[in-house]
């Protein structure tokens, strides 16, 4: 199933400055791949496409931000998790991935078109949240990165779909470095899904309250992390011409 077109408006949207305590929705989702696959440049790239309100980063690598979606106050965290874990199908999940998939609402599987191996890694990472929620139903979205690379193309479009397709699970083909727009609305499209989840779920819609406001956004921060997240690509397309 291929992720159908959202609008071109991401819902980002400041909070009025007299406001102590807000009253949000709270949202939580991580993003699961192999190392260099463009995990932490999908982040950082949907972070600073439309940069109104603040943001908050800590060393866990958990992103947050609030964010307006469907007219409501959203308080959105983004947990980017790390690829160097060995995932076999027939183990229990190791402690640091077991903890990202119990706490998240929503899951982003992001392979590499130009790896092979990260194609088969997030196959493995499936067989493990099918593991923690096997009696619900929790938001996943397959992300092929790295679209613009196709003189390296290691994994095909039809891949994509056909395993997608297997997990029962939407499937989009982005570039980071090149579509802004499609990144977003892999985001946007993970949130909605959560909404509805949350929505069948208890009748109305989780809410919490954040105090105190989060810290102003450090731009420089932002673009430093984009631009490191990118330089293994750079120096791929660099090494293969």
């Amino acid at each position: 199933m291929r992720l159908p077109n959202m609008s071109s408006n991401f819902l980002l949207a400041p909070i009025p400055e007299n406001a102590d305590f807000f009253s949000i929705r709270d949202i939580k989702l991580a993003v699961f791949g192999a190392s260099g696959v463009g995990k932490t440049a999908m982040i950082v790239r949907f972070l600073t496409k439309r940069f109104i309100g603040d943001y908050e980063t800590n060393t866990g690598n958990l992103y947050s931000r609030l964010m307006c979606l469907e007219g409501e106050q959203t308080y959105l965290q983004i947990q980017d998790t790390p690829g160097h874990v060995k995932m076999e199908i027939d183990s229990a999940p190791v402690p640091e991935i077991l903890r990202c998939l119990q706490w998240a609402e929503g899951i982003l599987l992001v392979y590499s078109i130009t790896d092979s191996k990260s194609y088969e890694y997030v196959r493995h990472l499936y067989q493990h949240i099918r593991k923690v929620y096997s009696d619900s139903k929790i938001p996943v979205i397959l992300v092929a990165n790295k679209g613009d690379l196709l003189h390296v193309r290691q994994v095909s479009s039809d891949s994509g779909i056909q395993l997608a397709n297997e997990l029962g699970c939407f499937f989009v083909e982005i570039s980071t470095s090149e579509n802004c727009q499609g990144v977003c609305d892999v985001f946007q499209y993970l949130c909605k899904e959560i909404n509805k989840v949350q929505t069948s779920s208890s009748g109305e819609r989780r809410r919490v309250s954040i105090i105190p406001r989060p810290r102003s956004p450090n731009m420089q921060d932002l673009k430093r992390r984009f631009k490191q997240a990118l330089t293994p690509k750079v120096k791929a397309s660099s090494t293969v011409a």
